[in-house]
């Protein structure tokens, strides 16, 4: 079997006055005890980054980047995000999810020369 291609996935969002009202402790807290096993659970195959954008962006105040080969993985770790206060306070809006592959037109124009011989 040819190697999978990771998926880089941007989950876009931003903060609610439910997040923003706890204090860093209380936030620290939450990431710790509540996320961290979300992160390590899925850890094999799935690797999460996570950023901040409020000082560059009105509408995203942070943002995520998700890699993964195994789509049913990723689909696992947002599941468990909505089992979270992410999801469920929220603490955070989901603006947008952004799946791509890196240079997958690469990948394409291989297949079409290919098909032309």
């Amino acid at each position: 079997m040819e190697n999978q291609k990771p998926y880089t996935i941007l989950v876009l969002m931003n903060a609610t006055p439910q997040w923003l009202t706890l204090n860093r402790d209380e936030r620290s807290d939450f990431v710790e005890k509540e996320l961290t096993p979300i992160f390590v659970r899925v850890s094999k195959t799935v690797t999460v980054q996570l950023f901040d954008s409020e000082y560059f962006h009105a509408s995203v105040s942070d943002f995520m980047i998700v890699s993964t080969t195994d789509l049913d993985d990723y689909k696992l770790f947002i599941e468990l995000l909505r089992d979270t206060k992410v999801y469920g306070a929220p603490y955070f809006e989901i603006k947008d999810i952004i799946v791509g592959q890196e240079n997958l037109f690469e990948d394409f124009n291989e297949r079409f020369k290919k098909e032309k011989q």
